[in-house]
């Protein structure tokens, strides 16, 4: 005997599922169990007690009983058949029967006549109810023994139960029945100190009443408290971080697949054609439910069925089940009632199994899936990061990390934070703020599915209060920006300076610059830009611009700047550009000029018409001359060529009617010379020139491999550069120079020369003539510094002794 308790397991899933089975499901289930109790109850009885009693037929008239109780009865005989199973009623005729066999005969009798005359349909009936109902049983509940759905729906159904619970699911959606009913903007900064007894207090008072009832009807009558929107403790803000994390790996996780879409379709799929099986076979044989027997016998009294209404009744529910799911599809699930509900107009709408699952859930209770959403929407996730932020970061922590920079300036530098905290604007003493890899304000509130942006109420870090530090001069912005907040353009009406270093993310607009019109430097440092923007050539305030490590192959929006009259620095450096154009001779101003780490093979000769150029960088180049012009930047103190293509020949070279080597009696002639250890080789030929003349070529005169005079042109440094009296750094390291000119001793304010990485042989003896140089600003290979006398090398290790 199998005890009733036992067949709960069939029927009774986890009660965590409760919630994804919708009313059908759990109404098929109680017919489910009544259904088995009957098939259960059936067949014990027929298993335990006798299958059916035969009686001997006293007359038999052609081939049938005319032997029947009902004579008894009445005056009139009823025909009768032989061996006959009755079922006697009560009645006033006599009340025994003499048996002719043996009672083991007739137990033989009554088992032949039961496998023989009785038909299968009417003998395994109970069974066959019981086989369907453990089908229907399993089929509806298969989905949560299944391994890859059971994991998701557990999963699914812990995620949702947390998120119900989550206290910021209820301070969310409070806030968002408080702004529906109170029409004024909720602008106010939260209270860190509020009461937090009163708090409790309601907490207990409510705690008798079931959380789901008591917050749907709080929600749904709009009467929320406004205390109850206070702010979250530490471990409930984490606790709800986490959350959001679990609801993003899980939704990445649900939506590659529909399985369990898939499954639950199959499974109501079978449960209808298991009915429609049901009732076709069992109309078809439902006749033969009957004996052929002197009484009439009740099919209820054998079967415990006088008709299928429960089987009627399940089956037109699975029907029901297959037109819900085939009605509409089940694959989407837009969340666009609660995106006008609430002011979270992002939550995205979800597909496959994550979609399938929430529509289960909507018909146990649509309130977990509003509950859910807020789980889904990256403005609450940062309007939670932001709360936790203002936290942590408050106003006396951020006051003891003011410090003085080095103009004197109170500065704040904010670093990897996930944005910026409130408090910071109420520091209007600050002057200068930094902030390092600082998400994008415009992005961090999200998109659409669409890709069309989210309404301005949207973003999580409300910079706005950055119109209050009326004092900032200096803004330096570290992020992932794809454009220039309007936060941004409006404070920088009284910003000096603005830095923003996209790590390498595009800046797209740029328009809003035009506005800043106090600014005097510029930093727009890997912001990906291909063109140099044009809202630069309104800040007519500009004294450096720095477009660092951008993606610009041409400047030919250089000729703008000529309009930037109080433009001294400008660094073009980190980039891909191939030329100069010759309009950088406008920029009459500049006094430091950035171009290395480029593809420029050539320097225009109007270069050196920025007469004011005091710092030259043209490393790292493809340069293989410098021309003679650069003679004309009498005020370049610094110049760095290292790492480019700069050549030189057996001795130094110079323009037409210039050549000098150095030694008395050799300048204004072009000579025929060659390299010797002491210097030059004057018994070589002289060609002469005219005094004065004008310089039409850069020609010399080089001894060939057998001893022809050959004609090269100058593929190296030209001696003009030595006219650059002020010059104090020449950086010529990396190279292929094959020689130094002796006219470097002309540079008297020398104070250092990197010449390391070349091909040259040996150092000319004149480098001894420069006062400022020491052995420490002589940046060469230790052989090569030895090839020069030793007088020279004593007096350069002299001034580094000196100096120490």
């Amino acid at each position: 005997m199998i005890p009733v308790t036992e067949l709960r397991y069939f029927a009774d899933t986890q009660p965590a599922y409760r919630i994804l089975k919708p009313w059908w499901d759990v109404f098929t289930d109680y017919i489910s169990i009544v259904m088995l109790m009957i098939a259960v109850f059936g067949g014990t009885l027929q298993v335990t007690q006798d299958k059916m009693i035969c009686l001997p037929c006293k007359w038999v008239t052609k081939d049938s009983c005319n032997d029947s109780f009902r004579s008894w009865a009445a005056p009139v005989p009823e025909p009768v058949y032989p061996n006959s199973t009755i079922l006697p009623i009560p009645d006033t005729g006599p009340t025994g029967i003499k048996y002719d066999l043996d009672r083991h005969q007739y137990n033989y009798v009554d088992a032949v006549c039961y496998e023989n005359r009785l038909h299968w349909f009417a003998k395994y009936f109970p069974y066959l109810v019981l086989l369907h109902t453990l089908i229907f049983l399993a089929c509806s509940n298969f989905w949560f023994k299944f391994p890859r759905t059971s994991s998701k729906l557990e999963h699914f159904v812990s995620i949702l139960l947390k998120c119900f619970d989550s206290p910021w699911t209820t301070r969310a959606l409070s806030e968002t029945v408080v702004e529906e009913s109170d029409p004024k903007p909720a602008f106010s900064k939260m209270n860190g100190s509020m009461d937090k007894k009163s708090s409790t207090v309601s907490e207990d008072v409510e705690a008798t009443v079931p959380m789901l009832q008591r917050t749907k009807s709080r929600i749904e009558q709009g009467i929320v408290d406004r205390s109850e929107t206070g702010v979250l403790d530490k471990k409930e803000g984490e606790q709800a971080k986490a959350l959001f994390e679990k609801v993003k790996k899980f939704r990445t996780h649900v939506e590659e697949g529909d399985i369990v879409y898939r499954l639950y379709m199959r499974q109501t799929i079978i449960k209808v054609i298991k009915f429609i099986l049901i009732i076709c076979y069992t109309v078809y044989y439902v006749h033969n439910i009957k004996f052929d027997v002197d009484c009439t016998v009740d099919i209820e009294s054998l079967t415990g069925y006088r008709t299928y209404r429960l089987v009627i009744f399940y089956g037109l529910i699975c029907m029901y089940t297959l037109w819900w799911m085939l009605r509409r599809s089940l694959k989407k699930y837009s969340f666009e009632s609660i995106r006008e509900e609430s002011s979270y107009s992002d939550i995205p709408d979800v597909k496959n199994d994550f979609a399938f699952m929430l529509h289960l859930i909507d018909q146990y209770d649509p309130l977990y899936s509003k509950r859910f959403a807020v789980f889904l929407s990256e403005v609450s996730e940062n309007k939670l990061r932001q709360l936790n932020l203002n936290n942590e970061w408050t106003l006396d922590k951020l006051r003891q990390r003011l410090t003085k920079n080095a103009q004197d300036k109170l500065e704040l530098h904010l670093f990897m934070l996930s944005g910026i905290p409130d408090t910071v604007f109420d520091l209007v003493e600050l002057e200068v703020l930094k902030l390092e890899l600082i998400p994008d304000p415009e992005d961090a509130g999200g998109a659409a599915p669409d890709g069309q942006p989210e309404a301005e109420n949207n973003r999580y870090i409300v910079i706005d209060g950055l119109r209050e530090l009326k004092r900032l001069k200096v803004l330096r912005l570290k992020s992932n920006l794809s454009k220039l907040p309007q936060v941004v353009t409006d404070v920088g009406v009284h910003l000096q300076k603005l830095s923003i270093n996209n790590e390498g993310t595009k800046l797209i607009v740029l328009n809003s610059l035009k506005k800043m019109v106090n600014l005097t430097e510029l930093e727009l440092i890997r912001c990906d830009l291909e063109r140099i923007p044009h809202s630069i050539f309104s800040l007519h305030n500009l004294q450096e611009i720095d477009l660092k490590d951008n993606n610009l192959k041409t400047i030919e929006e250089i000729i703008s700047f000529q309009h930037l009259h109080r433009l001294t620095c400008l660094k073009l450096w980190y980039n891909h550009i191939a030329y100069i154009p010759i309009q950088i001779g406008n920029l009459t101003n500049l006094e430091r000029l950035y171009l290395n780490r480029n593809k420029i093979e050539k320097i225009p000769p109007q270069l050196f018409y920025c007469r004011k150029l005091r710092y030259l960088d043209l490393s790292h180049n493809n340069l293989t001359f410098l021309p003679a012009d650069i003679g004309l930047l009498q005020n370049l103190q610094n110049l760095a060529i290292t790492a480019n293509r700069l050549e030189a020949g057996d001795q130094a070279v110079a323009p037409w009617g210039e050549q000098y080597c150095g030694a008395p009696g050799c300048q204004r002639f072009l000579r025929r010379a060659r390299k010797a250890p002491g210097g030059c080789d004057h018994r070589a030929e002289t060609l002469s020139a005219a005094e004065g003349s004008q310089p039409v070529a850069q020609i010399v005169l080089v001894r060939g491999p057998q001893g022809a005079g050959r004609a090269s042109e100058d593929r190296g440094t030209a001696p003009e550069l030595f006219q650059c009296r002020k010059l104090r750094a020449l950086h010529l390291g990396n190279n292929v120079l094959q020689s130094l000119p002796s006219r470097v001793g002309e540079l008297t304010n020398l104070t250092q020369i990197e010449l390391r990485g070349n091909r040259l042989e040996c150092l000319p003896v004149e480098l001894g003539e420069c006062p400022l140089l020491k052995r420490s600003g002589l940046v060469v290979e230790e052989d090569l510094f030895n090839t020069l006398p030793p007088e020279v090398k004593e007096r350069l290790w002299r001034a580094d002794k000196e100096q120490a």
